[in-house]
């Protein structure tokens, strides 16, 4: 993370020479990769501190090359057994990247945790500097912007001597592009460049350009992408880092789509998907699929369209579930504090009570074991008693709850649930969107094939819709052919997205019942909470007027509430 001192030889001064070699790690990683292959050819000669630097720098450059399970291994190692403090710390730092990499968000929240702890005791600024920099980025992977924010901050006002601003700006700037806020226009992300650029760091330098190449196609400029794709892919091809080379030929691909320059955006989307791995799950490889979907339907070829759309739809599902599981991840690790201090504190009582039963241990013990006894016979007949009695009333509770025909929410808990959800939502100003979805045309199904083909024309539509959405969503029938979702924690892009996607399969899936096939389209109205804000009520009434502006524009299709206009998938 810092500029690299005068040179020194590995014989004269190994220590210098290692951290100087860890200073050349993401400014000049060709360099770095020599370096180190020099130190493990001399390393006999080291002393056993000097041993466990090398280890460590050893582990940096095996996470770097994309194998984390055999990088896990060697950090452990170095923080269980080096006896280093800080050394320590920078591993714990990294194994910390390591675990939110490979998806381990469990393990990574409760790292980050006792990291947190931690950190009054870390002494060695580039130490410090390296845990918050992982602490800002895993906070950020949780969507917990205020917080990586936060730890942005904390760097930018104790940088270590000799170091710049270009980590602590990428953060920050890493962070509110989650969130939607920053734009190409950005003074947090020209500075983040600039800062980056200054310190010949290159791989992060990177990281910051490719995020203003996405920032120009999203604000409808891709010629500007490819501009800038053309000049930093020589950087980008240098380093060899992965993330890098996927995104830049998915922002290709993106970009040439939207000019329509079909061929080039297949070859680019197309090399996206050679370069990784077919069980790989990220919002680039969903991306890439979705250019060639969108390529392949406007050109008419229905079977290979078909085929990009189920991978999209299954690299999108993935990418959703990913975001969900760091959520709860981050959740569970907050819930994991609370039982650990109501633990010691029950532990503290615990302790209390044997202090006072050792005080009465003179007094008639017989007599007080008899009513002990009686008194835990009493309270175990009257827990029985109320948890028979607690389990009926839940049981005649979710009866009340549900829809007799298609066993989702009906309107009226629906509606409650909704409700209770949005006011939690308001608090932290989170994203959510009400989606009506309405049977096209299910008057003529009940008159032409019988209300008993349309109770399976039903039960089949909220099947499909359920194997869309995602645990936390609520789901409910508002009455005869009309429908109700509420997607928690989703902008309005991703709810239109979430809502064509359940159009099109039920557009896709007809009943089919003893010989006869029976095929229905929906039409659905979205409001999201960005434009409409929380109240319930101008949530149903904005989405029903957009149902209703999808069906008057020729029903199949998602129409959204937007501010002055609606907009249609």
């Amino acid at each position: 993370m810092s500029p690299c001192p005068a040179t020194a030889s590995l014989a004269a001064d190994p220590s210098a020479f290692l951290e100087q070699t860890e200073a050349l790690r993401t400014k000049d990683h060709p360099r770095f990769v020599e370096r180190l292959q020099q130190i493990r050819r001399e390393s006999p000669s080291l002393s056993k501190p000097q041993q466990w630097h090398l280890r460590y720098l050893d582990a940096w450059e095996t996470m770097f090359e994309g194998d984390y399970t055999r990088s896990e291994a060697q950090l452990r190692d170095i923080i269980d057994h080096s006896g280093d403090v800080t050394l320590a710390a920078k591993a714990s730092a990294l194994l910390l990247s390591n675990l939110g990499a490979n998806r381990r968000y469990d393990e990574a929240f409760a790292l980050a945790n006792r990291l947190v702890d931690d950190l009054p005791r870390i002494d060695d600024p580039l130490a410090r500097s390296m845990l918050l920099m992982n602490l800002s980025q895993m906070f950020n992977l949780a969507g917990q912007t205020d917080l990586a924010i936060q730890y942005a901050g904390m760097m930018e006002s104790t940088v270590p001597p000799g170091e710049t601003q270009c980590y602590p700006f990428s953060m920050r700037a890493a962070a509110l592009n989650n969130t939607g806020r920053l734009t190409s226009s950005s003074p947090e992300l020209s500075r983040a460049i600039d800062a980056c650029v200054a310190a010949g760091q290159p791989i992060l330098a990177n990281t910051m350009w490719l995020v203003l190449g996405d920032r120009f196609i999203e604000e409808g400029q891709p010629r500007k992408t490819l501009a800038l794709l053309d000049r930093i892919g020589p950087g980008i091809r240098t380093s060899e880092y992965y993330a890098h080379l996927l995104s830049s030929q998915v922002q290709r691909a993106r970009a040439n789509e939207k000019l329509g320059n079909v061929d080039d955006a297949r070859k680019a989307a197309l090399g996206a998907l050679a370069m990784s791995d077919d069980a790989e799950m990220s919002e680039w490889m969903r991306d890439a699929y979705g250019v060639l979907y969108r390529i392949e339907k406007r050109q008419g070829h229905a079977a290979a369209a078909l085929s990009y759309y189920e991978r999209y739809v299954a690299q999108d599902k993935g990418y959703l579930d990913d975001i969900t599981a760091r959520d709860l991840a981050f959740e569970l690790s907050k819930q994991h504090l609370l039982t650990q201090k109501l633990e010691t504190e029950r532990l503290a009582r615990q302790n209390s009570i044997l202090r006072l039963q050792k005080a009465l241990e003179t007094q008639a013990v017989e007599t007080s074991r008899l009513y002990i006894v009686l008194l835990l016979l009493f309270l175990a007949s009257v827990v029985f008693w109320l948890l028979r009695t607690k389990r009926s009333q839940l049981r005649f509770k979710k009866l009340s709850w549900h829809d007799g025909l298609t066993g989702i929410f009906n309107r009226q808990h629906f509606m409650n649930e909704a409700a209770r959800i949005l006011r939690l939502l308001e608090k932290r100003a989170g994203h959510a969107c009400l989606v009506f979805i309405d049977l096209d045309h299910f008057k003529q199904i009940n008159d032409t094939h019988g209300h008993a083909m349309g109770d399976l024309v039903l039960k089949h539509a909220v099947a499909i819709c359920g194997q869309q959405l995602r645990p936390g969503d609520v789901f409910g029938r508002l009455g005869g052919e009309e429908f109700g979702m509420l997607l928690v924690g989703c902008p309005k892009e991703r709810g239109m997205l979430i809502a064509d996607r359940i159009r099109m399969a039920i557009e896709a899936s007809p009943v089919t019942e003893e010989g006869c096939v029976v095929s229905f389209s929906t039409s659905a109205g979205l409001a999201a909470t960005a434009t409409c804000g929380y109240d319930l009520q101008r949530l149903c009434r904005e989405a029903d007027m957009a149902l209703y502006e999808a069906k008057r524009a020729g029903r199949n299709r998602v129409m959204a509430d937007t501010p002055g206009s609606l907009a249609e998938s």
